[in-house]
Parts: C-alpha cells; sequence; structure tokens
C-alpha cells in the first residue's frame, strides 16, 4: 500500500539550527534586556513530560548520521512512502530541493503574519518561484493564535494560489505560553470565513477530540492529520481516542490523512505502517487514511 506521510521532518544535518533556535525560544518580541531563563522553562519542559527511562538517559548515545535527504529518500522508497509533507525546510533551500527531489516532497513554509503584505508577495513567490505547496501556521511558535486578522491576506493568497494551510491544532506543553493556542475552535472562524480553503489540522486536535470531530463534520473543507501521536494509542481505551477512532472509521473517513512523525519516534516508516494497519479500521478506511485522503486533499 502507498504512503502520504503528513510530517516529514528535514533530516537534522540539512536544517538551519537558527530556525529552531527561534521557532522554540522565547515567545513575543525580543527585549534587548531578557534575564535567562528558569531551568526546564517553555519548550524545555517537553523534557520533563516526555522523559526517557533513567535506565535510557544515563546511556550516552554515539552521534548519529541521518544520511541527509538522500537516506531520506531511501527509507521511504522501502517503506512505500510516496510522498511526504516536509517541514523545517530553510525557505532558500526549496527551490534546491524541489528540483533535485521532483515530486517527493510538498513543502510548508511558516512566513511572519506581521510582516503584512510583504509576507503575501513572499508566499506567492516561494510557490510560483521555489515548489512550496502548502501554507504553515502554527501558534505554538509565535503565540498568535490562527484566526488572528494578521493571518488572512495569508489566507486569501493560499485560495487564490489553490494551496492548503496546514494549522498546528493541538494542545502545548510548552509552559509558557497558553496551552491552548492550538484549540479547534479557532479553526471555525477561519473555516466560516474562507469557506474555500483547504485546511488541515495538524495533529489531530488533542485533547479537544470531541470538538475536532464535530468541526470536521461540520466543514466540507477541513482535514485532520494524526502527527505527533503514536499509532497505537488511537485503539487504546481510556486513551481519548474513541471517538475519533469511531468516526474516523466511517462518517468522517475521508477526513483523516497519517502523520508518521518518524523523527519524533525514532522508528522506521516500515514499523508505523504496521501498527497503522493494526488499527480496528476498515481496509479500504485503512488506504484512505494512508493515502487516498491525502492525494486527494493535496490534489497529486
Amino acid at each position: 500500500m502507498s504512503v502520504i506521510d503528513l510530517e516529514l521532518h528535514i533530516p537534522a544535518s540539512e536544517s538551519d539550527p537558527v530556525i529552531e533556535e527561534m521557532t522554540k525560544g522565547r515567545p513575543g518580541t525580543p527585549f534587548p534586556h531578557s534575564l535567562p531563563r528558569p531551568e526546564g522553562y517553555g519548550f524545555a519542559n517537553y523534557g520533563r513530560v516526555f522523559r526517557k527511562p533513567a535506565s535510557s538517559e544515563q546511556k550516552q548515545e554515539a552521534p548519529y548520521d541521518d544520511g541527509g535527504l538522500a537516506r531520506l529518500i531511501a527509507d521511504m522508497d522501502r517503506a512505500g512512502v510516496e510522498k511526504g509533507f516536509l517541514i523545517g525546510t530553510p525557505h532558500a533551500r526549496l527551490g534546491e530541493i524541489s528540483r533535485r527531489y521532483p515530486g517527493r516532497f510538498i513543502m510548508g513554509v511558516l512566513l511572519n503574519p506581521m510582516d503584512g503584505m510583504r509576507a503575501v508577495r513572499e508566499l506567492e513567490r516561494l510557490v510560483k518561484e521555489e515548489g512550496a505547496g502548502a501554507l504553515r501556521v502554527s501558534a505554538l511558535y509565535n503565540s498568535l493564535p490562527a484566526n488572528d486578522r494578521r493571518y488572512y491576506p495569508l489566507y486569501a493568497k493560499c485560495v487564490e494560489l489553490d494551496i492548503p494551510v496546514r494549522i498546528y491544532t493541538a494542545m502545548s506543553y510548552a509552559n509558557d505560553r497558553p496551552y491552548d493556542l492550538g484549540h479547534p475552535r479557532y479553526l471555525d472562524d477561519i473555516a466560516v470565513d474562507f469557506p474555500e480553503l483547504r485546511i488541515v489540522a495538524g495533529l489531530a486536535g488533542w485533547p479537544w477530540v470531541t470538538d475536532m470531530v464535530a468541526l470536521l463534520r461540520r466543514h466540507p473543507n477541513l482535514y485532520v492529520d494524526t502527527a505527533g501521536h503514536h499509532p497505537r494509542y488511537f485503539a487504546q481505551p481510556g486513551s481519548g481516542w474513541e471517538q475519533f477512532l469511531q468516526f474516523g472509521n466511517s462518517l468522517m473517513q475521508d477526513k483523516v490523512m497519517v502523520g508518521l512523525s518518524r523523527y519524533l519516534f525514532k522508528a522506521p516508516f516500515e514499523d508505523l505502517v504496521a501498527e497503522y494497519q493494526k488499527l480496528p479500521l476498515k481496509e479500504a478506511v485503512k488506504e484512505k487514511w494512508l493515502y487516498k485522503n491525502a492525494r486527494e486533499f493535496f490534489r497529486v
């Protein structure tokens, strides 16, 4: 079975560490006399929440050669991952990667809504000249909810260019900003104001699963992906995913796409795909989640 992965991360060896530092730094406008932050504050809190067992923490891991994009493509080929939504790519490299690996990546771009029409013009340039295929919006980084009016010119340009937007939709464990910046409720305003805009709610809206399911039923052009969550938990009783799985196997089976998030789980593509194959879904629905829905959504 072919797969389209909604969350591939550019290999660390080819990423820009400055981008990582900026997106996971102090929220808001930098202040010239900011004091050092408390230990474990902000994004560092993820390390506490998702702490590894003590036995593994004591092991000294050897430096890892990730093999860059060439190895990523080879791994995708071996697992039948036809295409992936690539995040973390420096804008300056979009064109190069598009030309080197034609048709393998859907590249989402992050733009600062504070840049106004300059950001709108840059989005158009990146799409028409550099191969960008979607806009990314993440309140997790800039603390602006996705329905903030400053994003609206970018959404209008997405409709004009006929490209989708992937919006971070989940709880944040970064404890220096509101936990609900990615609440699904913000998607409702956007879908109401831009009914033609194709929206994918990245990370599936947990823990507001009921709200997410309701909005998916409400808006025809709203979809969802499962990135950031290990597939084994979707069918686990008490995990909070019961309604998502139930409706994902029936009324909203055409709305769910899979984000394998291999970089997060440090597992081979094959193992993660196999976990999705084990879910108690109809065979036809598994194919939709893994491939057909994304092919239709991205028109590839």
